[in-house]
């Protein structure tokens, strides 16, 4: 496991490298697998992780947000890493801080099955968030090596709230909770880039990130695979909750398509708890 998280940093800093002096913001003429236009950045970014993770020991297959099929290296081995090479790239042009992320799973790609998540962020600092079975921080010094700063925890109640999703397209239930959260002191903090947000609550103690099922897109937009499901990993180990809405964990889900989307909730106890009661009436 140390190996493998060892060649996910490698890749990280060479992403992070590409991200500073990129000059070439433009999209390619293709879509991923679910249908978004791809940047060119996009593709570098998984041609970077494929080719420095299909090198590494233990690993049996890819899973990415840019690959249509998973990719098998070596079936001998035991674990699947199913990742987002750039989260938040549509934001890279106007320099706003943007993100990979990375679930280690031992066999099979399941939520029961996942050992370990990784997230990296890129903004004025690189830092690598890894998360086994408490979340660390680590941040990338003047040697190029990632040292170790703190463990993360989040308090029971925060003060961040940041919900995605098109506001028009919101049920009139996510839009009264949301209000609600507003009218009792929370600050907007949506960049909508899924990392930034998620990171800000986790390093501040607190607070909400909610994409919520809408009427354009009913069963979420964000991948569950390799965007819902490590998330939901470190915000738990770090003492928060998770659901979609209905349920007690995100990590409860089952999917049989890889590129499976689900609503998602992420954040502390009490803003968990606040949404499952007013979603009762959903």
């Amino acid at each position: 496991m140390q190996e493998l998280i060892n060649d996910i940093q490698k890749a990280v800093i060479e992403i992070s490298k590409e991200l500073r002096y990129l000059k070439d913001f433009d999209y390619t003429t293709s879509q991923n697998a679910t249908g978004d236009n791809q940047l060119k950045l996009d593709v570098k970014s998984d041609e970077i992780i494929t080719r420095i993770l299909k090198q590494s020991k233990g690993v049996k297959s890819l899973i990415s947000e840019e690959k249509q099929e998973q990719l098998l290296i070596n079936e001998n081995e035991k674990y699947v890493v199913a990742y987002d090479p750039l989260d938040g790239s549509s934001l890279v042009d106007v320099n706003f801080a943007i993100g990979s992320i990375f679930a280690i799973y031992e066999q099979k790609a399941s939520a029961k099955n996942l050992k370990a998540a990784v997230y990296a962020i890129y903004g004025v600092r690189l830092e690598l968030i890894v998360c086994i079975d408490t979340p660390k921080l680590f941040r990338l010094n003047e040697n190029d090596e990632f040292a170790f700063v703190k463990d993360l925890k989040l308090n029971e109640k925060g003060k961040l709230n940041a919900s995605g999703g098109t506001q028009k397209n919101w049920s009139n239930i996510h839009r009264a909770f949301i209000k609600a959260l507003f009218d009792e002191g929370y600050r907007l903090r949506y960049s909508g880039a899924m990392v930034s947000d998620l990171h800000q609550i986790l390093l501040k103690g607190g607070g909400l990130f909610s994409y919520p099922a809408t009427t354009d897109a009913p069963n979420g937009k964000l991948r569950a695979y390799f965007e819902v499901f490590p998330f939901a990993f470190i915000f738990e180990k770090a003492g928060g909750l998770s659901t979609n809405g209905k349920n007690n964990s995100l990590l409860d889900l089952e999917f049989e398509k890889i590129h499976a989307s689900t609503p998602c909730f992420l954040g502390s106890k009490y803003e968990i708890e606040k949404l499952k009661q007013a979603y009762k009436g959903l």
